[in-house]
């Protein structure tokens, strides 16, 4: 059965802070069951954003019409409008919540972390993001749980800095269970560490 992992798409996305998760959730080398996802864009409207890399998306969804119990997982990238706290983006924090509370996981990175610690996500949560620095600047009540480290799940929620894309797919596999245990390892010494021996390992049988 095909499930679907929905991703977040606004103006200014970092695009690259989910392009290994994209890039691998359909169908990348040594997965346990290829095909088993398909992603689904949700905008705050289905009008095209671009994003910072300036590739222009069309979701497929608005944000209205997303269901924790339709989704697989919400994946939050970063962009400049979760800085501000924009009317765009605050949205997409209060569907985060609905989808943890609905226990179906989420998954942020960047400025979507500080999204999510406005939106009182992280004050009972470890977590890491871009700095702890700037998570206080929230204002938020979560850190004492912050953990310095590339990315981190705690029960259904994913956080990750801007600098740790990689980590953040391995995160998203391991939850998902995309690849077996060793295969995600070959997968992410190969993506973070140039490993050419973990190629192999990846399309062994």
């Amino acid at each position: 059965m095909t499930e679907t992992v929905h991703v977040a798409v606004y103006e200014g996305l970092s695009d690259w802070e989910i392009g290994h998760t994209l890039a691998n959730l359909r169908g990348g080398v040594g997965q346990a069951s290829p095909g088993r996802f398909e992603v689904r864009t949700v905008g705050p409207t289905t009008d095209p954003v671009v994003t910072m890399g300036g590739l222009r998306v069309v979701p497929d969804m608005v944000l209205a019409e997303l269901r924790p119990a339709d989704s697989a997982m919400l994946v939050l990238g970063g962009s400049t409008g979760w800085l501000a706290g924009d009317a765009v983006t605050e949205p997409f924090a209060r569907t985060a919540r609905a989808f943890l509370d609905a226990g179906v996981p989420v998954a942020a990175i960047c400025g979507a972390v500080a999204g999510l610690a406005r939106e009182g996500l992280l004050d009972d949560r470890a977590h890491t993001g871009a700095a702890a620095e700037f998570l206080a600047s929230t204002g938020y009540a979560g850190g004492a749980l912050y953990r310095e480290a590339d990315a981190v799940t705690d029960r259904d929620l994913i956080t990750a800095g801007p600098t740790e894309p990689v980590p953040f797919a391995r995160e998203i596999f391991a939850r998902l269970g995309v690849y077996s245990p060793a295969k995600l390892d070959a997968w992410f010494r190969l993506h973070a560490h140039g490993d050419a021996s973990a190629y192999y390992e990846l399309m062994a049988a």
